[in-house]
């Protein structure tokens, strides 16, 4: 890109309040953790790597347009990885506003589970799950759920390895 990296790019578009509705997907050949972990607090709500194939690459805009994040398979391990390494997080706080079920969600969302798992572990009805996903996005202004994920884990309401 002749002007602006992707990052740079990214951080335009989603700043930008006529995009509000946009959904980025990171495509790159760059297979490093700092680019994915920047991509993410950047906005992005996908991050694939160029040996991505074609239909996995439609999947995963279908998959982001609707709101969902997808990081490529070997990423998401490696960060998984990473999480399980770091100190324990220091303690969430019980002033963020979040009620107990919204921490329930919080967690299970962090633990990768969809709507349906999430629905399903807590004994919910899918809708009441989307509701709580929504709320906990509008709550803790985070535009999808990759930003859930890193702010249960940077907040503490994860726990890398296990809660």
């Amino acid at each position: 890109m002749p002007h602006l990296d992707g990052l740079s790019a990214t951080r335009t578009i989603l700043a930008d309040p006529a995009c509000a509705a946009t959904r980025v997907v990171v495509l790159t050949t760059f297979d490093d953790d700092e680019l994915v972990l920047e991509a993410l607090r950047s906005g992005a709500s996908g991050f694939l790597l160029k040996d991505t194939r074609p239909d996995q690459l439609l999947e995963a805009i279908n998959v982001v347009a609707a709101g969902e994040a997808l990081l490529h398979p070997r990423v998401t391990r490696r960060l998984i990885e990473r999480f399980a390494e770091l100190p324990k997080p220091r303690r969430a706080t019980e002033d963020d506003g979040l009620t107990d079920r919204e921490r329930d969600v919080l967690l299970a969302v962090a633990q990768g589970l969809s709507n349906q798992e999430i629905a399903a572990l807590l004994h919910l009805g899918y809708g009441t799950v989307k509701t709580h996903v929504s709320h906990l996005l509008t709550k803790l202004d985070c535009r999808d759920r990759a930003q859930l994920v890193m702010y249960a884990y940077e907040s503490g309401h994860a726990v890398a390895g296990g809660n």
